[in-house]
């Protein structure tokens, strides 16, 4: 609790860094967050387990244990806690591998401060349960079927394991079906931040993705409508 009984998000911030370390702690506090830091992934999970943060800000690049390793681990605990995961690399397999491990988001370093924080306030947001009311029954375009008030999906009887991220995109063009959203709409609505037409965030997540949802020889039904965003509808 913070003044006046508010609810003060907590966040761990975990680098072997401890300039970046240091400096995140300091800047995180500054907006109003509770902040805990560890230097490394063993100490991380220890952390983890006896606080449990509201979100984990986690470094790719750690001696022994990595952020992917903890990253896994947590997720193979069934442990959903937003992970916004740091790489140092730039290429694409790194960044898909902080998804595949179960990552919400990533964020290159060097990385923009006001950028890192603005990816934390949408992960935090889309963490909290939706009380607006909304119908987050089941919807389906062919045969992908989402359960918005279980957050699940399925392609036919084949259920997709999908991060928090992944599944708020899918859920977004689904709601959408047959619109085409532009880049900076999908931006809005699910970082809550529009990263400019530089960014390669977006196509990072759609052709993840598609790699989930169209598998083999199942019909294609994320379409890219080229230099405007991206569309779901049935073949």
């Amino acid at each position: 609790m913070g003044h006046d009984g508010v609810v003060v998000d907590q966040v761990l911030v975990v680098d072997d860094d401890r300039a970046i370390r240091e400096s995140l702690v300091r800047a995180l506090e500054l907006e109003g967050y509770r902040v805990s830091a560890a230097s490394d992934g063993a100490a991380a999970l220890v952390a983890i387990r006896a606080d449990q943060p509201d979100a984990i800000v986690l470094d790719v690049m750690m001696p022994s244990v990595d952020g992917l390793t903890v990253c896994r681990v947590l997720r193979s605990e069934r442990n959903r806690t937003p992970i916004l995961m740091l790489t140092a690399r730039t290429e694409t397999r790194d960044r898909v591998a902080g998804l595949d491990a179960g990552a919400d988001d990533y964020l290159p370093k060097p990385f923009d401060l006001e950028e890192l924080l603005a990816r934390l306030r949408a992960l935090l947001r889309r963490a909290k349960p939706d009380d607006e009311g909304v119908d987050s029954g089941e919807r389906s375009v062919a045969d992908l079927r989402i359960d918005g008030s279980a957050r699940r999906a399925f392609r036919g009887e084949r259920e997709l394991e999908l991060s928090k991220t992944e599944f708020d995109l899918l859920e977004l063009l689904v709601d959408n079906a047959g619109i085409v959203l532009d880049h900076s709409i999908i931006y809005d609505r699910i970082w809550g931040y529009d990263f400019g037409p530089d960014s390669k965030n977006l196509a990072v997540y759609i052709s993840y993705l598609r790699r989930k949802v169209e598998v083999g020889d199942e019909s294609k039904l994320i379409h890219t409508v080229r230099g405007v965003g991206y569309t779901v509808r049935a073949p």
